[in-house]
């Protein structure tokens, strides 16, 4: 178990991206919306939760085969384009202030998201081997 990820800038990120979609998703059950809005908070709850425990627990080293540094980005521009575009329909339309709050918590999301995405494409290094890339942090 890494204990310094969770206090590192990417793992607070993570956190952070964990909340923030755990508090949309909340807001969208609540307020009874439709179900791609709480589908996509919720899966990007669990995935972001998902690629944490992968840093926390040191999986992706042990795991070498797959390059989950690049996983992780694509994932983070993807959820970026689907949480724009949703969260901005249920701003636009907001039927009721949970759909509204949850569409506000989804661009914060957003902006999570593409923060997440720039940290980690930075920190990699196409040129270097993977066992001396430090991107996990």
């Amino acid at each position: 178990v890494d204990t310094t990820f969770p206090r590192s800038p990417r793992g607070a990120l993570k956190l952070s991206r964990t909340v923030v979609a755990l508090v949309a998703f909340l807001c969208f059950v609540a307020s009874q919306s439709r179900g791609a809005y709480t589908a996509l908070a919720a899966m990007e709850a669990i995935i972001t939760a998902l690629f944490f425990l992968l840093y926390l627990l040191q999986l992706d080293r042990k795991l070498s085969w797959f390059f989950w540094p690049l996983a992780d980005i694509f994932n983070s521009v993807i959820a970026a384009l689907f949480l724009l575009v949703v969260c901005l329909f249920a701003v636009i339309i907001k039927t009721n202030n949970g759909t509204l709050a949850g569409g506000v918590f989804g661009l914060i999301l957003f902006v999570l998201c593409v923060v997440d995405a720039v940290l980690l494409f930075k920190k990699i290094s196409f040129g270097r081997a993977r066992g001396s890339n430090a991107a996990a942090k």
